[in-house]
């Protein structure tokens, strides 16, 4: 791709942020050009508001060490220094959606992290290996609102990502859930900051995160869906969550159990399938894009989040122990980096196909 797009981050501060800042140091088609954050860090260079609260194992990029952070809710900031921006920042649900709107009314694109818009009806959910044509729905969005150049495209949870495209590739052949029992364990990252405090995690498991298993329900159903022509479909099927914080700093891994509608596949036929899984990245060569998606390994004691969660600079999702369920008809374990598959890659990957297929 010839054009340079100037980027902007909104939440530059917060852990996903902070991450978004080292995956696109060196990016040839996105260079970051604008920071935002809350009014507390505004004003000050991005090395001194984040003093302190770094959480990134690299240290912070040497060209936004001295870049002046913005305030988030001042769309005023942004206008002229960005062609889009990645949207992360915390708030109220209702604060968040107001002010997504507004940039998006204002000509910047939003791809948002948030989950203050996934269940907004002309707002797209991606993961692009699964539902890229969903795009197709910003058209609609803009006339919808009026937007010329704006629009808001959001990425569903980290906690779906870890086993919801190994769950597609098989809706590619035939075979379709009706029913998904899934257990996750979620990696200490996820939480954001301040997180969990490490006496409340310390030789413990916490058997509930707010919010998670009512996501985890329901998000898959319209990532899943069938595109009509002004809005998502969603896919009809049971899903039963329990989402769990576990002491790991990185990974979240789903145990899931599935059972199919009709047509029932070997598992020596699901994990061909999954091993030769191509979908619209990689088809396109973006950069982000995993070689290989879904990543099977035979091994009985895999996947592991401290051995697999980097597997193709953290984008492709591993999976392992399949088996038959006497309860449903098959069960496994799915992996995905929760900070980068799930978080900044993922949406980094659905900006380069939006930007690939001329929305950006």
């Amino acid at each position: 791709m010839e054009k340079e797009y100037r980027i902007g981050i909104l939440g530059a501060t917060g852990a996903v942020g902070q991450n978004y800042t080292i995956l696109l140091e060196n990016h040839p088609w996105f260079k970051v050009t604008y920071l935002a954050a809350s009014p507390n860090s505004a004003g000050k260079k991005y090395s001194e508001s984040v003093k302190g609260k770094w959480f990134m194992d690299k240290d912070v990029p040497l060209n936004l060490r001295d870049l002046v952070v913005g305030n988030a809710s001042k769309i005023e900031d942004a206008l002229g220094k960005c062609d889009f921006v990645f949207s992360s920042y915390e708030g109220t649900k209702e604060d968040i959606q107001k002010t997504e709107m507004e940039y998006a009314a204002s000509g910047i694109p939003i791809i948002s992290n948030n989950s203050a818009h996934r269940w907004t009806e002309d707002v797209p959910m991606i993961i692009p290996e699964i539902n890229a044509d969903h795009a197709k729905l910003i058209e609609v969005q803009k006339i919808n609102r009026g937007f010329k150049k704006g629009f808001v495209v959001t990425k569903p949870n980290c906690s779906i990502q870890s086993y919801l495209t190994p769950v597609f590739a098989l809706m590619e052949k035939g075979y379709f859930p009706k029913k998904i029992i899934v257990s996750t364990e979620q990696a200490l990252s996820g939480a954001g900051y301040p997180g969990v405090p490490s006496l409340a995690i310390l030789d413990n498991v916490i058997p509930y995160i707010v919010g998670e298993a009512e996501k985890t329900e329901k998000e898959p159903l319209k990532v899943l869906g069938l595109r009509t022509e002004n809005k998502i479909q969603n896919y009809e099927c049971k899903i039963s969550a329990t989402c769990t914080r576990v002491n790991v700093k990185d990974g979240h891994l789903a145990m899931v159990n599935l059972e199919f509608a009709e047509k029932k596949p070997s598992l020596e036929e699901i994990i061909d399938i999954w091993n030769n899984f191509k979908a619209e990245p990689q088809r396109l060569n973006l950069l982000f894009a995993p070689e290989q998606p879904i990543i099977y390994k035979t091994e009985e004691d895999r996947p592991q989040p401290r051995k697999d969660r980097d597997n193709d600079k953290g984008m492709a999702i591993t999976v392992g122990r399949l088996r038959k369920c006497d309860a449903l008809d098959i069960k496994f374990i799915g992996l995905s980096h929760n900070t980068i598959r799930g978080a900044a890659g993922g949406a980094i990957l659905t900006a380069e196909y939006l930007a690939v297929e001329g929305y950006l």
